[in-house]
């Protein structure tokens, strides 16, 4: 993997890494815009964060740890160095905090069940595994607070999982281009 630092996203898709169209590409169904996006990814994260938060109040009947939410903040950037580890080529990193923006794009092809996990595994290692933890040993509020964070804002995440699984037959690789993903079957050699 080899990491670039960006800077701050100006808001205009046609600016972020691209790459010619592999023939026969199908784009994901997803949002076209941001706006939209927003509303979907919070049709996500509200469920889940309630789902969550009735959870902690049942496991430990106490109040939130505020070192869970300072260390929630502290986790964007390790959140994306994660998921840009699983790419094996350039991976570019944007910032937008106005908006609450932070994000990498690489335009490898990935498997299916790469990029499932690429977009998996900051929710596991910072919400679904410290939130179990927590639900085990309830005296841990900091890493119920700070799981239970984690896993509700992963829904952006979550939303590329079902696309995958929804979307992408089997044996089918996926890239992303902008802010778009595109699947498409490898041709089988003769």
């Amino acid at each position: 993997m080899r990491f670039h630092y960006m800077g701050k996203y100006n808001g205009y898709p046609k600016s972020l890494p691209s790459r010619e169209p592999v023939p026969g590409a199908v784009p994901f169904r997803e949002p076209k815009d941001s706006k939209t996006l927003g509303i979907v990814a919070s049709g996500i994260a509200l469920p889940l964060m309630i789902g969550a938060a009735i959870l902690y109040f049942v496991r430990c009947r106490g109040t939130w740890n505020g070192w869970g939410f300072i260390l929630y903040f502290l986790s964007f950037v390790p959140h994306e160095f994660l998921h840009a580890l699983c790419f094996r080529e350039d991976v570019y990193m944007y910032q937008n905090l106005k908006q609450g923006m932070l994000f990498v794009i690489g335009q490898e092809d990935m498997s299916k069940g790469r990029f499932i996990f690429m977009s998996l595994l900051p929710n596991i290692v910072f919400g679904f595994i410290p939130f179990a933890v927590f639900l085990i040993c309830p005296e841990l509020r900091l890493l119920g607070t700070f799981g239970m964070l984690s896993i509700a804002s992963g829904a952006g995440d979550y939303l590329n999982v079902f696309n995958a699984l929804t979307q992408m037959p089997k044996d089918s690789l996926t890239y992303l281009s902008e802010f778009h993903s595109y699947w498409y079957l490898p041709a089988r050699p003769q």
